[in-house]
């Protein structure tokens, strides 16, 4: 059974995502910084927020598939403690850090910090399964006729916490490094309230039993060479991972690049916020508008060329005034390529192999996400500030070659002949 609309329910939701995506960004500009007053070098930073990516690409499947188990609230439940722990570590990791160099070695004082560090960003992603928790939720209380709005919702508290988020932490760094995970911290206790005052349970026993019963193919390299062998999505699946690992190597060494450039933590999370409205602008409505007027393939093919062309620029771009301007194309284009390459791919399958076909799309998205920050930061330390932007600009350049090669010209082929044949 599927329920109508519930506006309460879906608003609760709304403001779990938004109030968790609040917290995670308020953190996210100031790690780098954070992890420096240690000794991190920019590559230690860089698998720093590997580690929260990699955590979080073993953990959400598996809190995604607890939640079928034993119900969403008690997953979304644990999940959220679990993000309130990490962040209280985070803040508590200098005095925590001290002490217990002081009972071990206080020569060790730096490493045993920066491993809390480690341990608190690792538990934060292992429970991190929030928004897979979330999404499941709206998927039981809609019905097909208003799921894609309860989603949407999602998608608008994500634009949201990530143009707040920013501006709060770097507003609050002022103050040391540890107040803005403490009041990140305090913001995930206010959630895991809400859920447990104003969240009921969305599956009903006999539901649970029937999604507990259902069988789950796994994700497997199996699984990924049979899709990536497929004509007509093996392709979009190619391009969705040299697309995601060059943006995603922009975002994730972003601030290494701003902190190598001189600016401060709080011009940083000014900048991470621009980026967010842009990426909301395009949310909002421009691609809607943009792809009821163009074809998805020019719309990939412009895209590509527009961030192909911003990340060379962004790459030896040294001024504050250079890199506002570079952002804007950037972030519209990632946000008209991701949603366009993911509506591609449903495109190109059967409603029964959508979900499957999606999964595996965002397992391959979540790879890159572990994949650029180690490689950016590494570029990044071994040859300097421009190399994250070449390298993240030849994966574009190849990304173009291969949508043109296996995506565009086929597309225009098979349009030929179909209208040869109509003539004939």
């Amino acid at each position: 059974m599927r329920f109508p609309l519930k506006s309460s329910r879906l608003l609760t939701i709304f403001l779990i995502v938004f109030i968790d995506l609040l917290g995670f960004s308020i953190i996210l500009p100031l790690l780098p910084y954070y992890a420096e007053t240690y000794g991190a070098t920019p590559f230690i930073v860089g698998l720093l927020v590997a580690s929260y990516a990699a955590a979080q690409l073993l953990g959400a499947p598996l809190l995604g598939r607890l939640s079928d188990r034993i119900g969403r609230r008690p997953v979304l439940l644990m999940s959220v403690a679990g993000t309130f722990i990490g962040f209280l570590l985070l803040g508590l990791a200098d005095p925590l850090g001290n002490y217990l160099a002081g009972l071990i070695n206080p020569a060790a004082a730096n490493i045993i910090i920066l491993g809390i560090l480690f341990f608190s960003r690792i538990l934060d992603g292992l429970t991190g399964g929030n928004i897979t928790v979330a999404q499941a939720y709206i998927t039981d209380v809609t019905d097909e006729q208003n799921r894609a709005k309860g989603l949407g919702m999602i998608g608008a508290a994500f634009g949201l916490g990530f143009i707040i988020g920013p501006v709060v932490g770097g507003s609050l760094s002022q103050y040391g490094y540890s107040l803005p995970a403490f009041v990140a911290g305090a913001i995930s206790l206010l959630n895991l309230v809400m859920i447990f005052l104003l969240l009921p349970e969305s599956l009903t026993p006999e539901r649970r039993i029937a999604e507990s019963a259902q069988r789950r193919p796994p994700f497997t390299f199996k699984a990924l060479q049979q899709a990536l062998n497929r004509p007509k999505v093996g392709p979009l699946l190619q391009l969705r991972f040299f697309f995601s690992l060059g943006f995603a190597t922009f975002q994730t060494v972003f601030t290494l690049f701003t902190q190598g450039l001189g600016l401060s933590v709080q011009t940083t999370s000014y900048l991470l916020a621009f980026v967010g409205l842009m990426a909301a602008i395009v949310q909002g409505g421009l691609i809607g508008k943009l792809t009821k007027r163009f074809r998805e393939n020019w719309l990939i093919i412009t895209g590509l060329w527009v961030m192909t062309g911003a990340l060379l620029v962004w790459a030896f771009t040294s001024q504050l005034f250079g890199l506002v301007i570079v952002i804007i194309p950037l972030a519209l284009a990632g946000g008209v390529l991701n949603t366009v390459i993911q509506s591609a791919i449903t495109k190109t399958v059967t409603r029964q192999e959508v979900g499957g076909l999606l999964g595996i799309a965002t397992s391959i998205e979540s790879l890159t996400r572990v994949i650029a920050p180690l490689a950016g930061s590494y570029l990044l330390q071994s040859l300097g500030l421009w190399a994250p932007g070449v390298f993240s600009a030849l994966l574009m350049g190849w990304a173009i070659v291969l949508a043109y090669l296996r995506i565009v010209r086929p597309s225009h082929q098979a349009t030929m002949e179909a209208s040869q044949n109509a003539v004939e």
